[in-house]
């Protein structure tokens, strides 16, 4: 079986308060967009040593134990008889780009082998598996945007599209670990919450739509608000860095044909959302 997991970005993020378990209470809304990783998965009927073969190609992925592993284990330890795999996962989703690549390849990793070995679990039960393997994978199981709140495992499908305008991504090819994200983030009180300022207009959005990490991420690496710097600079209706970061991506209307001058390095990707 192939899968294609796709990235999203942040249409907005509100980091409310931290928790008793070290993670964040956030509000976002998380935007799904057609960049795509591949991945194959084959059951292996014959026992075999390793339950599991994963090999790689595309973007190096940091780590000892890729999620699509780790996702795998933890179906096996539920599930005994789960037969082997082989998996190949071929990358073109930046890794630490705020894009949610790798939980997006967890999600589907949990989608296939639940199908190839018909375990039948229910959505209640997907979702408590995607919860275990990153507080954002949940959203991967859906299949439209959504409001996500708690700590990002709680998603309510939200009525959203942009039929009018394009989004373009540049990520500069910053690496930012989640948690680094967190440690320079600095709690503010909110005027207005992410649910009533999504029904704005577009236009409206550059003044009250914003992501809590851009402060302390900016701070850190100036390279990235030159970017969203230029999105503007470049006529955007809308731009954010999304996520912890480093990707930034700017809204544009159809008729806009920005022309940026970035480093050979940064990697750029413009998606049409027209009809």
């Amino acid at each position: 079986m192939i899968v294609f997991p796709h990235c999203k970005i942040n249409l907005g993020l509100q980091i409310l308060s931290k928790r008793e378990d070290g993670f964040h209470n956030i509000d976002a809304v998380f935007f799904p967009i057609p960049w795509y990783d591949v991945l194959e998965i084959i059951c292996i009927n014959k026992s075999s040593t390793p339950a599991i073969h994963l090999t790689q190609s595309g973007m190096a992925v940091p780590g000892d134990e890729n999620i699509c592993e780790k996702t795998f284990h933890l179906l096996k330890n539920d599930f005994p008889a789960l037969p082997s795999v082989a998996m190949h996962l071929h990358k073109n989703i930046p890794v630490g780009a705020g894009l949610g690549g790798g939980s997006a390849d967890a999600a589907f990793a949990l989608l296939a082998i639940n199908q190839l070995a018909g375990l039948q679990l229910s959505t209640t039960q997907l979702q408590a598996y995607a919860e275990k393997l990153g507080s954002d994978c949940s959203f991967f199981l859906q299949k439209q945007p959504c409001i996500v709140s708690g700590k990002g495992e709680i998603c309510q499908p939200v009525s959203l599209s942009l039929p009018s305008y394009k989004i373009v991504l540049v990520n500069p090819g910053i690496h930012i670990p989640t948690a680094e994200a967190y440690a320079h983030v600095q709690l503010v009180q909110h005027e207005k919450n992410i649910r009533e300022i999504i029904n704005y207009p577009v236009q409206d959005w550059k003044h009250t739509l914003k992501n809590d990490f851009e402060t302390g991420i900016f701070e850190k690496f100036p390279a990235i608000a030159e970017v969203k710097k230029e999105m503007y600079n470049q006529n955007a209706v809308y731009a954010l860095m999304s996520g912890s970061g480093s990707t930034v991506f700017g809204i544009f209307e159809k008729n806009q044909n920005p022309h940026f001058s970035f480093p050979e390095n940064y990697l750029l990707r413009t998606f049409d959302f027209g009809a």
